[in-house]
């Protein structure tokens, strides 16, 4: 073999080497007696979430706003318990002002000697999807109320939090923000709901980079589908066009996507991608991302994206093209269309 071949082959086996050294002999975050800070882990992703917290160990606090629905929660919470020295608590809090999620994090730490969580998990968030047509003011704002600000606060107020600890007590503590597969691309039907999502990758993207000053780890998951009763909510506001274009979507249960979120987190990956659909867009609009342990794979993702994204775009504008006929009639009826 040419010399040159041989030197490019031994310089691509150490880097193999390396990758899967990592893989497989890298230390994985250990959950026992960990304090997790859980919002939206009432139902769906985050509740699924919320009890493989516990059924790990950890020490868990799931903030929400309905008391019902929290008491319920720790039910299910407390039928998992590990071990009778965990803690699993829930705090009936709303966390759309900064005021609401500091004092949302000041219930949660109490416990704790007033020490910020081990572990933010934000889950909590609603989509509305529709036509950007039919959205006004109070809908655009209402999105980010939704969304965005319910992770930013409680990012804001533990942040400060860990800015006053220790280097000792700061390091190795994770805040891990949900976004959506919607966070790198988006489609009609989605003008208020990605938006927001994507905004929660540039503050991720932001805090990665900023909270290394205390050791702590940043991670956003962008999640697919997820087969739960919020899902049926967006389903009947979700115009035809973009049920048309998701009806081959797999998607997944909200247990199997919290594997899937506490995998990433535990293999380190900044940008955690739980099916196959988000890791072709992970890898192929990563941009200045920090990329995975695996930095082959996100290679191979990467290719396949090249060949695989343009012409899925292709398919996606052809089926809204061909909707336009029905979308006059329905912009019609709501008296949106034409004079």
């Amino acid at each position: 073999m040419h010399p040159a071949l041989l030197a490019i082959a031994a310089v691509v086996s150490s880097f193999l080497l390396y990758d899967l050294s990592g893989m497989f002999f890298k230390k994985k975050w250990d959950l026992r007696g960990k304090h997790c800070y859980v919002t939206g882990g009432t139902a769906g992703l985050g509740l699924a979430l919320a009890i493989k917290l516990t059924k790990s160990g950890a020490n868990v606090s799931i903030v929400a706003r309905n008391q019902e629905r929290l008491d319920k929660a720790l039910k299910e919470l407390e039928a998992v318990r590990q071990s009778p020295d965990q803690i699993l608590k829930v705090y009936s809090y709303s966390v759309h002002t900064s005021a609401a999620a500091e004092a949302s994090l000041e219930a949660a730490c109490k416990p704790y000697g007033g020490r910020a969580p081990d572990a933010l998990f934000l889950c909590a968030g609603t989509a509305r999807p529709g036509f950007f047509v039919e959205q006004d003011e109070a809908s655009l704002k209402q999105s980010f109320d939704e969304i965005y600000w319910l992770s930013a606060f409680p990012a804001l107020a533990a942040s400060k939090r860990i800015a006053r600890e220790s280097e000792s007590e700061a390091k190795g503590k994770k805040i891990v923000f949900v976004s959506s597969v919607l966070g790198y691309f988006s489609m009609v039907g989605y003008s208020t709901y990605a938006p927001a999502k994507f905004a929660l990758r540039g503050l991720a993207e932001t805090l990665q980079s900023e909270l290394q000053l205390y050791g702590v780890g940043v991670h956003i998951f962008f999640p697919g589908t997820i087969f739960s009763p919020g899902l049926d909510t967006e389903n009947k506001t979700k115009p035809k066009v973009t049920l048309k274009i998701e009806e081959s979507d797999d998607g997944m249960s909200p247990e199997r996507w919290a594997d899937e979120l506490l995998k990433g987190v535990r293999d380190g990956d900044f940008h955690v991608a739980g099916d196959f659909i988000g890791k072709v867009f992970r890898s192929a609009t990563r941009g200045a991302s920090p990329s995975t342990r695996s930095w082959i794979v996100d290679f191979v993702f990467l290719l396949i994206g090249v060949f695989a994204i343009p012409p899925w775009r292709k398919g996606v504008d052809k089926t809204v093209k061909a909707h336009i006929p029905e979308h006059r009639e329905y912009l019609a009826e709501r008296g949106l269309g034409p004079l």
